[in-house]
Parts: structure tokens; C-alpha cells; sequence
């Protein structure tokens, strides 16, 4: 079984400051750091640190050969990423001392995937793979549709969230992963509670996960609600902690692993990467997933 990221690849030029800056204001930052990055690179990532078969489908500038190199080291296939002369997709992240992050993305080569590409990645798959989609790139709709007349499965992560592009692709997505703020705003309520109720509600038929960052994850599945805890850690950068559980619990279930024992492995994973800086370079390696849950236990 493979899976076939639609996926974003960005550099992430990373600021660790006092506080978020104001409109007017000028501050210094505390460090620096250009990563690797991107929700689609990160999660294709995780993907192949969990053990799973991964090919990445992106584009990325003709000089940015060192991001592909990256990404294969890792274990991702990137013979499908597109080298174009359009600069590669990069992000401007401030990470405050509550660890929390404000981002600022630039798409870049990101939104040039074109439909002839699309399809000759499809020709390539077989049944039984994934489709994997976020909404850092273009042509999500286009993707969810021909992944889903050629009946793969597609898992579908809708962020940024954009609610009126996300509502008419549902019926062509077999999995949707939200975290709390995503899915308040696809159910159009204003606390976490409230969606918790409304999801299921208002998506009876489809698989969501749903998480809900230090309070754990919520799964639901035509009547199936499971809870799962997240794992008490210090947190002090959150950037790719939800790309890390999607990578994580994909391929544990991919694995042929229970719904509720991948999530663990992704709630695991994800408390690890919350403890280290950066966003991919904080993406943890299977053995070390394992061997934190043992100690968990």
C-alpha cells in the first residue's frame, strides 16, 4: 500500500520571540533558523519515519535540489515533485514563549501543480492506495475528485481551513483529520464542546479525527465516538505536532494496527515533537515512539 501526498514543501524561516509582533513594532528576534518544512513535507515525513510508503506529489524551484535531498534521506519518494522555476513555497514563523506559533505562508511553486500532472500521477497508482490532501496546495478538488473515481481512498487535512472550499469535497473524502479550531469552523460554532457534538452530527457517515492539542484526540465513525488522552509533556514548539500525528496514525493503521493503538502511536509522536524546535527537523523517529510509549505504560 502507498501513499500519495498532494503535498506542500516550504522553507520555514523560524524567529523565536518575546511575544508575537504588533502592528507598528520592531523587535528583535532571539534566534533564527531556515528549516524544511511545509504541512505536505511534514507530514510526508512522519509518513516515512512511521514506516510507511510515501511518494510525495509537489513542486518545488529547479535550485532547491538540498529539499528533495532532505526529504529522500528521510525515506520519502520524491520522483513526483516537479523542479519549476518558481521559488519554493516558504513561511515566516514566530514562536513565542508559550510556544506558541504565528505563521505567515508564501505558496509559490506550491500552486502550480496542474491537472496533466495530476493524472499522470494517478496512472501510477493501484488499489488499496491512499491519497493524502491538504490546503497548502492547488487543485485539492481536482485531486479529491479523480483519487475518488478511481476509487482510492483519500485522507483530507483542510488547512489552512478554508470552509467553503472544504464543504463540497467531503462527499469524496474517506477520512477528514481537523484539529479543535478546524472543526469549529467547518460545524460554524465557538467552542470545543459544541463540536464535539456537531461533527458526528453533521458528518454521520465520514471518519474524522479530530484533535484537540494537550486535551488528546476524538474519533468518530458512523456511531463509533473513541476518546483518546494525549500524553503529558513541556511543550515548547507546536508547529508540526499535528502534521507528526497524521503521519504517525496513518501508518500505524496502515500497518494493519486498531484505530485507538494508532492514535495512541500519533498522540506519542506528537508529544515528543512538541518538546523539540522546528517543524520537520522535530519529527521523531519510529524507535523513539516506541520506546516512549513503553515508558508511558
Amino acid at each position: 500500500m502507498t501513499i500519495y501526498n498532494f503535498g506542500s514543501i516550504n522553507l520555514d524561516h523560524v524567529y523565536q520571540v518575546d511575544h508575537f509582533v504588533r502592528p507598528g513594532e520592531t523587535m528583535a528576534s532571539e534566534s533564527y533558523q531556515c528549516l524544511l518544512g511545509g504541512k505536505g513535507a511534514n507530514q510526508s515525513a512522519a509518513l516515512a519515519k512511521a514506516g510507511a510508503d510515501v511518494k510525495h506529489v509537489g513542486a518545488v524551484h529547479t535550485v532547491d535540489k538540498q529539499v528533495l535531498r532532505q526529504l529522500q534521506e528521510i525515506g520519502v519518494d520524491t520522483a513526483l515533485v516537479a523542479q519549476l522555476d518558481m521559488p519554493t513555497g516558504h513561511a515566516i514563523i514566530q514562536i513565542n514563549k508559550s510556544a506558541e506559533n504565528s505563521i505567515i505562508l508564501y505558496p509559490g511553486a506550491n500552486h502550480c501543480l496542474t491537472e496533466a500532472q495530476v493524472d499522470e500521477v494517478l496512472k501510477k497508482t493501484s488499489e488499496g492506495d491512499w491519497v493524502l490532501l491538504q490546503n497548502e496546495t492547488n487543485l485539492v478538488d481536482y485531486v479529491a475528485r479523480q483519487a475518488k473515481s478511481k476509487s482510492l481512498k483519500v485522507a483530507y487535512n483542510p488547512a489552512p481551513m478554508n470552509v467553503e472550499m472544504t464543504k463540497p469535497l467531503l462527499s469524496s473524502i474517506d477520512l477528514l483529520i481537523v484539529n479543535e479550531v478546524e472543526a469549529m469552523d467547518l460545524v460554524a460554532v465557538s467552542s470545543i464542546e459544541e463540536a464535539v457534538e456537531a461533527m458526528p452530527k453533521h458528518y454521520p457517515d465520514l471518519a474524522v479525527l479530530m484533535t484537540l492539542g494537550s486535551d488528546g484526540v476524538r474519533y468518530f465513525d458512523k456511531g463509533v465516538d473513541l476518546y483518546v488522552p494525549a500524553f503529558s509533556v513541556d511543550a515548547i514548539d507546536t508547529t508540526a505536532a499535528g502534521d507528526t500525528f497524521i503521519g504517525f496514525s496513518m501508518a500505524a493503521l496502515f500497518n494493519g494496527q486498531s484505530i485507538e493503538d494508532a492514535i495512541k502511536q500519533g498522540c506519542a509522536a506528537s508529544a515528543i515533537c512538541v518538546t523539540r524546535i522546528g517543524a520537520l527537523a522535530a519529527i521523531p523517529e519510529l524507535e523513539e515512539v516506541t520506546t516512549f510509549m513503553s515508558h508511558q505504560q
